[in-house]
């Protein structure tokens, strides 16, 4: 009887230690000090609520109440040393930036993480009041460059979730070689006329997910730089902006090339350019193969498709070496909407190494309500179910 009893027990104590041992614990940052009224410094707070739920042995919950939380320089969490399996930011309010530009514009990231795992960041709003630094910019002024926003570098196992991105004062989102990210609900507001505040930027990372996203800004609203890998985007509106870009790359002779992208189910509105991938022509070693560009719905833009190859914005001093990156295996599916130009379609592609194994299939646009046009150099591919523009392939 004494042994059917202790059989009978074991299971329930096993069970409630699992229980006990998998609970979350909480750190309000309000307990540590942080100020609700967007005045006080509360980045010390932050970093003490980050500290007690690294070294923490069970999941935990960094717990932001409404306000707003002045960070008044860049900070850093570091997650070398965390013990904790699993870091989430529950934030309902505001953090906010200085007023000051020079306070975090020298720095490369206002908030970053670096080497974390399994960290997600919930709710919120990040608000880098960029404005003035735009504003000191275009007065041709000498000025810092800028600090992304929010940065992730060498990290992996991420999610961000629901979080509202406020002119940046360079880059809103950045992902640096880290892998196995999830982007999704993100709202990231900048005016048209910005400088270099792109919405999502992605370097050297693998198996990145951007869904579910409204992205307008003064640059690209998704950017993807050398060696990323296994990337996702579906259901993303863009405008304003430059559009959907693969690069620039091709700045450098060794470069990791860009693979397995698939960008589906997006809207763009009176973008600068609709999907678009550009390098420099430089000599390189870099590639661009296995993208999939489908289900997109084009409303006045500039440049609905476009690869350039002899990208160079200033133009000034361009290169134009013929042997750049080499394109390949790029599909355009149901590509279908109004053009703000007569020519919707450019294939700028390296003389070199022409474009190979481009795809247009359904692909349907218009200028002023008449068939669109298109315009190819060295490049090869084939068309099929086209409408409303004539294709030069």
């Amino acid at each position: 009887m004494f042994l059917k009893h202790i059989a009978l027990v074991v299971p329930v104590l096993l069970f409630l230690l699992l229980q006990y041992s998998s609970a979350k614990v909480t750190y309000n940052v309000l307990s540590f000090g942080a100020k609700a009224n967007g005045r006080s410094d509360s980045k010390n707070a932050f970093l003490k609520a980050w500290n007690l739920a690294c070294a923490s042995t069970s999941p935990a919950i960094i717990y932001v109440p409404a306000g707003r939380y002045l960070i008044a320089s860049a900070v850093t969490f570091a997650g070398q040393a965390c013990k904790s399996k699993a870091i989430t930011f529950k934030i309902y309010g505001t953090l906010v930036a200085p007023s000051s530009y020079n306070a975090i514009g020298n720095s490369e990231v206002w908030i970053k993480f670096h080497r974390v795992n399994h960290v997600t960041i919930s709710g919120g709003t990040l608000d880098a009041r960029g404005a003035p630094l735009w504003a000191c910019k275009s007065s041709g002024k000498r000025c810092p460059k800028g600090a992304t926003s929010l940065g992730f570098y060498h990290s992996q196992n991420i999610v961000i979730s629901k979080l509202r991105s406020l002119n940046s004062q360079m880059f809103h989102i950045l992902l640096y070689a880290c892998n196995n990210a999830k982007i999704q609900g993100v709202s990231i507001v900048a005016p048209g006329l910005s400088p270099n505040t792109d919405g999502i930027h992605l370097t050297s990372s693998t198996g990145v997910t951007v869904l579910n996203s409204k992205i307008a800004t003064g640059d690209d609203c998704i950017s993807m730089g050398p060696g990323n890998s296994n990337i996702w985007i579906e259901k993303v509106a863009c405008g304003p902006g430059h559009g959907i870009s693969i690069g620039s790359l091709g700045w450098d002779l060794q470069e990791a090339g860009v693979q397995n992208v698939t960008v589906k189910s997006t809207t763009f509105i009176g973008t600068q350019n609709g999907v678009r991938i550009k390098t420099w022509a430089r000599r390189s070693n870099g590639f661009v193969k296995n993208v999939v560009f489908q289900h997109s719905t084009m409303v006045n833009v500039q440049n609905p498709i476009i690869i350039d190859a002899n990208y160079c914005p200033n133009k000034k001093n361009c290169p134009n070496h013929v042997l750049g990156v080499k394109i390949s295996n790029v599909v355009y599916e149901d590509v279908h909407g109004t053009s703000a130009t007569q020519v919707a379609v450019k294939f700028d592609c390296s003389k070199g190494k022409p474009c190979s194994g481009i795809r247009l299939k359904d692909v349907n646009l218009k200028y002023r309500s008449r068939p669109a046009m298109s315009s190819c150099s060295h490049v090869a591919g084939v068309v099929s179910g086209l409408r409303g523009f004539t294709s030069c392939l």
